[in-house]
């Protein structure tokens, strides 16, 4: 894999060296188009997040349908980093390079987004929204203590969303030992951070801390001390493969937690699908309601998949491409037909409360993260959808205060 790995690097930098000077210097629109970018895993350990950026697409055949953005239609690209910081380097490069990109938007990846973000700071294209909570704009700031100028978030921090399931496991389902699951990287100890703050304000602790490599295939240790240390109940903070075969260890050992995982395992048709049903009864974060919600955006998209994307099995992360891309195109049509990327700018830090498929938005200059709300769900027979509770913040996020 490893050897695979380095040919493909030294392909592309031999592809990015033969690419004309200048090229990056491409506006990324002309009178007849914006070109809008993802890259994200359509292979690999992530595969199932590969859906998110389709999603994207479907919103971008929706506009072009309704007539495109002010005369321009809009042209996607989408890009496999098979969840590899290294491939999302190479493929971002190549974009921008080559095709000349006006904004990105989603990219599932927590590393990856850190291995690209300077790069497309440097090269002064947007990216709005992020598809990880693990690249927020809260931590990310310059000396001055602003945050980065071509960044918009509205993904829910992690630490935010663990913190909001956690009081809800204590307050409403009363349990007293939790623990966790999480990926050893920026996007699982941002859940365990979450996790431990909002247990600290009830004089706890997590009755087990169980890291976990991303490509780690057997978790028999980390399930067994999960089960000894008698936690009631446990976080997942891991990918979806990952959570496969958490659960199906699980029941491997004979042990039956209530689970609680992050929004990214939200989309319970394929998460029920994937582990034989033993995702029946999991409670998740949400960043997007119910896929059968009757919400006149989620009746619109769920009725434009039939027609432009037919091959695609409607669900969550479906739902999350669309969402994560929506601000994007709000701010293009507020700006009007005289289009730069700063005057895009000057549309994005108007928003204030804006609400898409997702929580409402606000950004401003000085805070670029937008939200920190999310719903919980829980998977019913079937991969079926039940609301547990509507938007909810995290009165606890600290990142608030820099307001």
């Amino acid at each position: 894999m490893k050897k695979l790995l380095l040919i493909i690097m030294i392909v592309f930098s031999a592809f990015v060296v033969a690419i004309p000077a200048g090229a990056a210097a491409n506006p990324g629109f002309d009178d007849k188009e914006i070109r809008i970018a993802q890259f994200g895993p359509q292979t690999g350990p992530a595969a199932p997040w590969g859906a998110v950026a389709r999603g994207g697409a479907l919103l971008a055949e929706i506009v072009n349908a309704e007539g495109g953005i002010h005369g321009r239609k809009i042209k996607y690209f989408i890009r496999d980093d098979q969840y590899s910081p290294a491939v999302a380097q190479m493929v971002v490069k190549e974009l921008v390079d080559k095709h000349g990109i006006f904004a990105f938007t989603g990219g599932v990846s927590g590393a990856g987004g850190h291995a690209v973000k300077d790069y497309l700071a440097a090269n002064k294209v947007l990216w709005v929204v992020p598809g990880t909570a693990a690249l927020n704009t809260v931590a990310d700031r310059d000396k001055n203590g602003m945050p980065s100028l071509y960044r918009y978030c509205s993904y829910p921090l992690f630490e935010d969303e663990a913190s909001i399931v956690t009081k809800y496991a204590v307050e409403k389902l009363k349990y007293k030992k939790i623990g966790i699951v999480y990926q050893n990287d920026v996007f699982g100890k941002g859940g365990l951070t979450g996790l431990r703050q909002r247990l600290a304000t009830y004089k706890m602790k997590p009755a087990e801390e169980a890291p976990v490599e991303p490509n780690e295939k057997d978790l028999t240790s980390q399930m067994l001390r999960m089960k000894n240390s008698g936690a009631e109940c446990v976080l997942m903070w891991v990918s979806p493969t990952l959570a496969v075969i958490t659960l199906k260890t699980a029941q491997t050992v004979g042990y039956k937690p209530q689970w609680i995982a992050f929004d990214g395992l939200s989309d319970y048709q394929m998460m029920y699908k994937i582990t034989g049903g033993l995702f029946e009864g999991v409670i998740t974060a949400a960043f997007v309601p119910p896929i059968d919600s009757n919400e006149p955006l989620v009746v619109k998209y769920r009725e434009a998949a039939k027609k432009y994307a037919p091959e695609e099995t409607w669900g969550t992360y479906v739902l999350a491409g669309i969402m994560f891309m929506e601000p994007l195109i709000e701010a293009l049509k507020r700006t009007g037909p005289n289009l730069s990327t700063e005057a895009v700018i000057t549309e994005l830090n108007k928003f204030k409360n804006w609400k898409g498929l997702g929580a409402p938005i606000t950004w401003t200059p000085q805070v670029h993260q937008g939200t920190d709300s999310v719903q919980i769900q829980k998977c019913g027979p079937k991969g079926s959808y039940i609301l547990l509770q509507d938007w909810t913040r995290n009165e606890l996020a600290t990142w608030k205060k820099q307001k």
